[in-house]
């Protein structure tokens, strides 16, 4: 066996700012002897999980990078199948949450007596603490969290410790976006900037599991993001008001000022910028090049041109024309 493929391979040295990245990897390992540095240096050894089946033909790779307590992996391998029981759980024991997005190929997952499939683009999540079983395969986003950071966010987790997230809930389609940041171990972010998107993706992962839960009863930092988040979806739309937002989301018109508030801006302000940031970025963009001024104005909600002339030359200092044309290195 290649001593330096099976060996930890670390990809980067920690350090204050940077997080630690390491990679496992079939790649360069003999074929007789992939599946048994699989079962026994990987899955057994660093992760605490047993293989039940796994094919001859056998390929797997896994990039990891920690954080303190935050962990993040993306996975790619042929299927094969896992299980994580009690007595492994006592003897390494992990209390945590692991929120998985499938990116390709499918995982199929037990716990409890319930069955869950995963197909590209669903996301699920599993509590650490829970034995399980899993036949999964093609490649995955994962991020293991502190089951605090989770349950003090989302307390109703506990009644049902693995579940699928809603496919069409526009909060999914945000953690997908954070998880894959997160995953991504080719850019360079730091610890403080994993912590900022971790507190992020816990935040959207409990707002994509309340299901029938009204924004009325969740904490005033998710009433912010559930705000936030259908603002962002609507912010085309001219007629978009605190009234529509609030009757949407099941709150009072009260509570949504009083959640800007405590932001430290109003709902008028938030709004505005926001749209002028889009605009901005749209007018800079190659592929909006063909696009009218107006037309990026308009798209992005602002029905007036004459306001939004004015309020972007107060915001950057210049002309809707001159931020386009300004040559850029």
């Amino acid at each position: 066996m290649d001593e330096s493929a099976t060996a930890q391979m670390r990809a980067a040295e920690p350090s204050a700012s940077a997080a630690q990245v390491d990679i496992w990897s079939t790649g360069s390992v003999v074929a007789r002897e992939k599946v048994s540095y699989w079962r026994e240096t990987v899955c057994n050894a660093v992760f605490g999980i047993s293989v039940e089946t796994i094919p001859e033909q056998f390929s797997a790779r896994i990039t990891a990078r920690n954080a303190g307590p935050l962990r993040f992996a993306l996975s790619e391998s042929t299927a094969y199948q896992i299980a994580r029981t009690r007595q492994q759980i006592d003897a390494m024991p992990s209390d945590h949450y692991s929120i998985y997005l499938q990116l390709a190929g499918k995982t199929i997952s037990s716990m409890n007596d319930g069955i869950y499939t995963f197909a590209a683009n669903e996301i699920g999540l599993l509590d650490g603490r829970q034995p399980f079983r899993s036949l999964h395969g093609g490649r995955r986003a994962i991020a293991v969290l502190p089951r605090q950071m989770i349950e003090r966010r989302a307390p109703w987790l506990t009644r049902r410790p693995h579940r699928k997230l809603a496919a069409d809930s526009p909060f999914a389609e945000l953690a997908r976006q954070h998880l894959l940041a997160l995953t991504n171990t080719e850019s360079a972010v730091t610890e403080t900037a994993m912590s900022v998107l971790c507190e992020n993706l816990c935040n959207l992962v409990a707002l994509a599991s309340t299901e029938h839960t009204s924004a009325d009863r969740l904490t005033p930092e998710l009433q912010l993001e559930a705000i936030l988040a259908f603002c962002r979806r609507n912010l085309h739309d001219a007629e978009l008001s605190p009234q529509r937002v609030a009757a949407e989301l099941g709150m009072s018109v009260r509570t949504l000022h009083w959640r800007f508030k405590q932001a430290g801006v109003t709902f008028g302000r938030w709004v505005r910028e926001t749209r002028l940031e889009a605009c901005a970025t749209a007018l800079r963009d190659p592929g909006h090049r063909a696009q009218n001024i107006s037309d990026i104005a308009y798209r992005w909600g602002f029905n007036d041109l004459s306001h939004f002339n004015k309020a972007f030359r107060v915001r950057f200092n210049m002309t809707p024309r001159e931020w386009r044309n300004e040559p850029r290195n």
